[in-house]
């Protein structure tokens, strides 16, 4: 299945499945739209935190077609996405057309779910992709710079290793700048703030044994924590691990 196929498959609501593990090496974006009286300083909040929010598009006011994924809509072609009213959330939906206002700018934020066939063809275990399971993401203690009414912690996603996987994952993965880059953090989840990783803020629980160590990236589900205390008039978002699937290659060289 190439991106194009797989959006129309959303678009036409063939399926809502999580997109980790589909079109690998493609750049897969994490989504934010806000009415255009926001739209600067979440742009500011995405310039001042760049591992979390690595922008790859900013849409213009009313546009629904993005740049890097050709005859896509943005209101239709990703699986699943979720609806905040003043920071409350209020539905996940698979598509946003009745949502829809020409006041709304788009943002398209860089995934790491990209980096996992760079990581795939390293011989590394993607045990989220083998369990069938939404990559589980989590709250954390990492703060993001402020910009106006933007501001709190990061959110992470894991990805369990072993030993021996850790360092060529660094290694890969801080190539994918548009993706989040390399790990925040290697090991004790305590330490970033998160008390039972069997229990993820967003995502799904990924079992695994003594022998793997929990790696953690920045995570685009930031944007969506943040927004809850922004309390925007409304906000809407791509439902962790259902992205926009686009037509840029991102393969590790």
């Amino acid at each position: 299945m190439n991106p194009k196929e797989a959006r129309e498959m959303f678009r036409y609501k063939i399926s809502s499945e999580t997109t980790a593990n589909m079109c690998l090496s493609y750049l897969q974006a994490n989504l934010i739209t806000l009415p255009s009286q926001y739209a600067f300083e979440f742009l500011l909040f995405c310039t001042r935190n760049p591992k979390a929010c690595p922008l790859v598009e900013v849409m213009e006011r009313g546009q629904t077609t993005s740049k890097l994924a050709k005859d896509s809509d943005i209101r239709t072609d990703l699986p699943r996405y979720r609806i905040y009213r003043n920071g409350v959330f209020e539905e996940e939906v698979t598509d946003i057309q009745s949502h829809w206002r020409d006041d709304f700018v788009t943002f398209l934020i860089g995934c790491s779910f990209t980096f996992e066939k760079a990581l795939l063809n390293q011989g590394v275990r993607m045990l989220h992709h083998e369990q069938n399971k939404v990559v589980p993401m989590y709250k954390t203690n990492i703060p993001c710079e402020k910009a106006g009414i933007f501001s709190g912690n990061m959110v992470v996603s894991m990805r369990p290793l072993l030993q021996d996987e850790i360092d060529d994952s660094v290694r890969i993965t801080e190539r994918f700048q548009s993706s989040h880059g390399g790990p925040v953090h290697i090991g004790n989840p305590q330490e970033i703030g998160i008390s039972d990783l069997e229990k993820p803020d967003y995502g799904e629980n990924v079992e695994f044994g003594s022998d793997r160590v929990p790696v953690f990236w920045a995570c685009g589900v930031t944007p969506q924590n943040v927004g809850v205390s922004a309390k925007p008039s409304i906000m809407i978002s791509h439902s962790p691990g259902h992205m926009l699937i686009t037509d840029q290659l991102e393969e590790y060289k």
